[in-house]
């Protein structure tokens, strides 16, 4: 079983920027591809980005490219996300995600993290 923890998210001004972290345990995230997600209020959970497990790949949501960078650490089991030129659109509660699939679906993803919220003021 993998433990996700998520953090790094808080309440910002539009054009700011954030790191999110996504933190594992109980099992290495070194095989896994590693994929966020956000949920707003009222809205369905929707993937953001993904990388592969050996960080060679990315993949992002279109409306994001830019701004948006995955990366990880697999030494610290750690995933990262950077966010750049925050919207007030992007405030929602980000996860994260462990899969055996380099994916934007969200079924073939397996455990999940409790989020961290980012709020964009404008």
């Amino acid at each position: 079983q993998v433990q996700l923890v998520e953090s790094g998210g808080g309440l910002v001004q539009a054009g700011g920027s954030l790191r999110l972290s996504c933190a594992a345990s109980g099992r290495t995230l070194s095989s896994y591809a590693i994929g966020w997600f956000r949920q707003a209020p009222g809205k369905e959970r929707e993937f953001v980005a993904a990388i592969s497990w050996s960080a060679g790949t990315t993949t992002y949501l279109d409306s994001v490219k830019g701004r948006f960078t995955i990366s990880r650490d697999n030494a610290k089991n750690t995933v990262y996300l950077e966010i750049h030129s925050l919207k007030p659109e992007d405030t929602a509660i980000y996860y994260c995600s462990n899969s055996r699939f380099l994916s934007g679906k969200i079924g073939l993803y397996e455990y999940w993290g409790q989020g961290t919220q980012v709020t964009v003021s404008s």
